[in-house]
């Protein structure tokens, strides 16, 4: 039995680096669970995992403990969840102001499975050069929402190559989950930061002012400056995996924080008598827009949001 760690899925077979840069194509045979949880992927890109080779073809036989994955909740009923990246040092969010525009509530809720599972997120605004003033107000205003909680932000342009130098220092000798809406860029920022990954973009649909997914399944790539990324399949939409609703708010660092200054222990930031949360949401000290977002996931609404 050999160690490695898988750089690409495709759902029934998988792609496994092992010792020597050696690659080999693995299946899994008998089933692997992540405890608690129905994923649609046992076996995630990142994975480390024990491999045989028998009868000439190479299996899967276990799973190495986890030190983190990213994960949203499957969209449709059926309640399972889908890793997208597994052991990772950090998270690359591609987000847009426009062209398409990405909610902050797909911001919010993507921040707060991260900071779930502990992995630090870099706020990375894309397509600044088909900006308006308009759009650059904003960004400039969302910019400093994130700034505040302490979350690092990039504006840059995959076309002019605006920024791409800081995205390639902040990749340099780590591993990063890249993921994003579909129609963010993501695959062309890729392509810039390192030249000769040749990862498929396509046009945004003008009907929609979205794009196409063009990635299909997660894949590692090694970067010259060392390190690794994780393109993740671009999503239509983020749903979170099932939190406690008393934990939600430990996952909005500013919330988190405020809320030493509560009446109540046990504050829900709602409605009760002496909140210091909506006290600071009403002076400006938290966002508003981050209040919002708190408040939709304690209500439950599904998670699917763009």
């Amino acid at each position: 039995m050999e160690t490695g760690r898988v750089i690409k899925s495709t759902g029934s077979w998988y792609v496994v680096e092992l010792p020597g840069e050696r690659r080999v194509e693995c299946r899994i045979r008998g089933k692997f669970r992540l405890e608690g949880m129905r994923t649609t992927n046992p076996v995630a890109v990142g994975d480390l995992v024990q491999v045989e080779e028998k009868e000439r073809e190479y299996v899967i036989r276990e799973i190495m403990p986890r030190k983190n994955y990213i994960i949203r909740k499957s969209t449709n009923l059926s309640k399972e969840a889908h890793i997208l990246a597994a052991n990772v040092d950090q998270a690359l969010l591609v987000a847009t102001v426009n062209h398409p525009v990405t909610s902050t509530v797909f911001i919010d809720r993507f921040l707060a499975g991260a900071e779930a599972y502990r992995i630090p997120v870099v706020l990375v605004f894309n397509k600044t050069d088909l900006y308006g003033e308009e759009d650059r107000a904003l960004l400039a205003e969302w910019k400093g929402i994130y700034e505040q909680v302490g979350y690092v932000c990039l504006a840059v342009s995959a076309e002019t190559g605006e920024g791409v130098e800081e995205v390639k220092a902040l990749l340099a000798g780590k591993v990063t989950a890249v993921a994003g809406l579909s129609g963010v860029g993501k695959s062309s920022l890729l392509n810039r930061v390192e030249p000769g990954l040749g990862l498929k973009t396509a046009v945004i649909s003008d009907a929609h002012d979205s794009g196409k997914h063009t990635t299909t399944f997660a894949e590692m790539f090694p970067l010259s400056g060392g390190g690794y990324v994780v393109d993740t399949p671009g999503v239509r939409s983020f749903g979170m995996v099932d939190m406690e609703k008393e934990e939600i708010s430990h996952f909005f660092p500013e919330i988190f924080a405020c809320a030493e200054g509560c009446r109540f222990y046990n504050c829900t930031h709602t409605h009760e008598p002496g909140c210091a949360v909506r006290a600071a949401v009403e002076a400006g000290e938290i966002s508003a827009s981050r209040y919002a977002s708190y408040l939709s996931m304690l209500e439950g609404d599904g998670g699917k949001y763009r």
